[in-house]
């Protein structure tokens, strides 16, 4: 494609008013006034003819990415033939999955018809992101038409759940909690199942004294713990419309992902079981219990496979699937959130169903915006009302929550940047309580 440049246009409309002019000094020669203007033309048609050549471009994106954060991907361009020019404008258009810096527009240098340059790609999504264009565009020798070309490309972007906070964190959570079991001698409730009977030492809890064992044995005896292994985790997460909101940037169910992940991997690593039930209108994934460290890349996998929906969550129909499927005593972790009362009674229902037989841990993230809101120094009456709203929601949110704690089940409302680090902590705390 062939088209003039800004400067051709503004140069072509200059002479308009010389034209002008010229018709109204001298009416017989009017035609005069249009030399400039077909001056333009022709050496824009000049321009254009010096400036064809054949021109390439391809993007070469990294492996895979994970979804929030910023990746460098690779543009290349190069232009044959001789007097090549010495830039070219490249434009990318990538879907919803990225974002990119000025529209995915960029100019790359060009010595002897070749360059490349680096594009930053923001993933807030994940999926697969598909580069299947890529515009390309030069000028020509005076700068006065562009030669356009549309280059098909096949480049495609696996976006996948967010595990930076296992590599960050992870080792250094796992070093902090797996001495749990090495000292439930002298740590009361850390140990669940019976080890062994020792003589007893200085330094040993006496309520772990077996007085009938050392009576016989006339000398004291205690009963040593171990912390119980084998345990069975199972992430419910929700994918309903209102998970699909987003948070700092994020949607709240890539959140809730990555926060799962990182707690699957802690409990792999102690030696618990996990397993994966994702759910909105219906169960979408039910993956079996899996154990061991080789079973966390399958759980990455499944967890990638979390489709963003904009159907209602039902909670009666997916926890009491999921509760028929449980063969065992579970702990089950709950991710969703909920605006409404409605809704949110339903989730009440179900967890009173289960929690008479299961451990049920709910995760919410902080409604930070409604938070802001509420507290904001109100301006007019448009904020006064604002602020009114805002206040009555986090109240019914709190009312919901205090409702599940009197039923038995545990909450964690955390803040979006430290929700994996709180589940941590709290599903250790209760392992070490032996409440599983």
């Amino acid at each position: 494609m062939i088209y003039p440049t800004r400067t051709a246009v503004l140069a072509a409309a200059a002479g308009a008013p010389v034209a002008l002019l010229v018709a109204v000094a001298m009416p017989g020669r009017w035609f005069v006034g249009l030399a400039w203007p077909i001056a333009i033309l022709v050496m824009t048609a000049v321009d254009a003819l010096a400036g064809r050549r054949a021109g390439t471009a391809k993007i070469s994106v990294p492996p895979s990415a994970s979804v929030g954060a910023t990746v460098e991907a690779v543009v290349s361009v190069a232009l044959d033939g001789a007097r090549a020019p010495g830039s070219a404008e490249v434009a990318l258009a990538p879907g919803p999955l990225v974002t990119l810096e000025n529209d995915g527009r960029m100019w790359i240098a060009l010595r002897g018809g070749r360059g490349a340059a680096v594009l930053p790609l923001a993933t807030v999504r994940r999926g697969t992101a598909r580069f299947e264009q890529i515009w390309l565009r030069w000028r020509g020798p005076f700068g006065l038409a562009w030669q356009q070309r549309v280059i098909p490309t096949t480049a495609t972007l696996p976006i996948l759940p967010d595990i930076r906070p296992l590599h960050d964190r992870g080792a250094q959570m796992f070093q902090r909690h797996a001495l749990q079991g090495l000292i439930a001698q002298i740590e009361r409730g850390d140990g669940a199942d019976f080890e062994a009977l020792v003589e007893f030492r200085a330094g040993m809890d006496r309520r772990a004294i077996d007085w009938k064992q050392s009576a016989r044995q006339t000398k004291l005896h205690a009963k040593e713990y171990r912390t119980e292994r084998n345990n069975q985790i199972v992430f419910a997460v929700d994918a309903g419309r209102q998970m699909c909101e987003p948070v700092a940037g994020l949607p709240r169910i890539d959140r809730a992902v990555s926060a799962m992940l990182l707690t699957a991997w802690i409990a792999l690593k102690l030696g618990d079981r996990v397993a994966l039930h994702a759910f909105d209108s219906r169960p979408r994934i039910a993956s079996g219990v899996v154990s061991g460290m080789p079973a966390f890349a399958n759980l990455q996998r499944l967890a990638a496979a979390i489709d963003y929906t904009a159907e209602e969550t039902n909670y009666t129909f997916a926890l009491t699937t999921l509760a028929a499927r449980l063969t065992r005593r579970s702990m089950i972790v709950l991710f969703t959130e909920f605006t409404d009362l409605t809704s949110a009674d339903f989730m009440v229902r179900a967890a009173a169903r289960i929690v008479s037989t299961h451990l049920l841990l709910v995760v919410v993230l902080r409604d930070e915006e409604l938070e802001r809101i509420a507290d904001a120094a109100p301006a007019t009456a448009d904020d006064v009302t604002r602020a009114v709203t805002a206040a009555a929601l986090l109240r019914d949110r709190k009312l919901v929550l205090t409702r599940l704690q009197h039923l038995g089940v545990h909450v964690i409302e955390a803040e979006h940047d430290r929700v994996g680090e709180r589940l941590v902590a709290g599903y250790v705390d209760l392992k070490r309580r032996n409440l599983l």
